[in-house]
């Protein structure tokens, strides 16, 4: 199984060794952030620091003037690593090193953005704007996300991409010092407190025959048991169906799947037709539940396979995760990655690594993607590289 470590520009820039301990990892291919969200990240093994922060949403390459002069809604460049393109910097020193490499594209979730164009952000059945959310149903956002998904993502020397969050983002984020869990969501709750209220989600819900004032005080009675503490376990699609009614949770999905889908479908061919070559491959971060929100997008997977080279798959956990997650998408062909977690401390299981990539390729995964090799420990990569010395060749 062809194996692919993410990385951000940071692991790589000013350590000569980095790429060298990338092939003796066993990986084939690096997966390279090239547009990314704010993040605090460790950095164990570099020799000049140990943490680097991310304050804010950024390309990690310099955006094309052309591309974007005039227009209010552009990437943020970032400023906390030396250099006019530490993208490009890194992914030299590791193609150098005979690894392939694939740009790492982060679209709708940017904090930033929410901040200084508090429009464009989802808006909550309590009117609560999620400033890292922004509104994929809005013109004005799609055709930006989109555009930065065909800059983002056709880097010089890059193969491929992986295009995250290409889809709805809703409640669920981990944000600063977060403090929401003293009420504990299924995820039906989260379906609920992720439907958006701006005015194109308004004027969208009309189309399906929904009267948004109404829809939106029918989520709020829907989940005043959730706040008493009653019913916060529904789960599924069904318990979505449970909590909103069947016919109106059918009409939010039909309108939220129709914008996924318009989404996708753009910044696919967008990618397609900025790249240097027709063998440039694009996959997407998925879920294949439509409703979910998050970096895995959720999709439909006949759909999806139809628009994209294929998806990348969260693998982490349990026989049962997989199976639900690669079930859906076997026998449909495309490119199936099986992501997993490997840092110990953030959920990964490096130990039974082996064992998981076997259990994923059983059911149609052809590919691993492996979830940080930045981020883990010393440890934790000494168990990945004994796993891919049986199971990646």
């Amino acid at each position: 199984m062809k194996a692919s470590a993410f990385l951000y520009p940071w692991d790589v820039v000013g350590d000569p060794d980095a790429a060298a301990r990338l092939v003796d990892l066993g990986v084939q291919q690096v997966t390279l952030a090239s547009a990314y969200h704010s993040t605090r990240a460790l950095t164990p093994r570099h020799p000049g620091h140990r943490i680097v922060t991310a304050e804010h949403a950024a390309v990690l390459y310099p955006p094309d003037p052309a591309r974007w002069d005039g227009r209010a809604l552009r990437p943020y460049p970032q400023s906390w690593m030396p250099g006019d393109d530490p993208y490009a910097e890194a992914a030299g020193a590791l193609a150098a090193a005979g690894l392939q490499v694939h740009t790492w594209v982060v679209l709708a979730h940017n904090s930033r953005l929410g901040a200084e164009h508090p429009e464009t952000s989802v808006v909550n059945a309590y009117g609560d704007r999620y400033p890292w959310a922004p509104c994929v149903a809005q013109d004005a956002v799609r055709a930006y996300l989109v555009d930065l998904a065909a800059e983002a993502a056709v880097r010089p020397g890059a193969s491929g991409t992986e295009l995250e969050s290409c889809g709805w983002y809703g409640f669920a984020h981990l944000h600063a010092h977060d403090k929401t869990s003293g009420v504990g969501l299924g995820d039906a709750a989260q379906y609920l407190m992720s439907l958006c209220f701006c005015p194109g989600c308004r004027a969208g819900y009309a189309g399906t025959g929904l009267d948004a004032e109404h829809l939106a005080a029918a989520v709020r009675g829907a989940l005043e048991p959730v706040w008493a503490g009653r019913g916060s376990d529904a789960s599924g699609w069904s318990g979505v169906r449970e909590l909103l009614g069947a016919e109106t949770a059918e009409a939010t999905r039909r309108w939220r799947d129709q914008v996924a889908r318009r989404l996708q479908e753009e910044a696919v061919t967008a990618v397609r037709g900025a790249a240097p070559a027709p063998d440039f491959q694009v996959l997407l971060h998925a879920d294949p539940a439509s409703y979910r929100t998050g970096a895995n997008a959720g999709v439909d997977p006949a759909h999806i396979l139809a628009t994209a080279d294929g998806v990348v798959l969260p693998c982490t956990g349990a026989d049962a995760v997989r199976e639900a997650v690669l079930g859906p998408f076997a026998g449909r062909g495309g490119v199936l990655a099986a992501n997993f977690g490997v840092v110990t401390g953030m959920g990964g299981s490096p130990a039974t690594l082996e064992r998981d990539a076997a259990h994923a390729r059983s059911l149609g995964a052809g590919e691993l993607r492996l979830y940080h090799a930045g981020l883990a420990s010393g440890p934790d990569l000494d168990a990945v590289a004994r796993a891919l010395a049986r199971v990646a060749g």
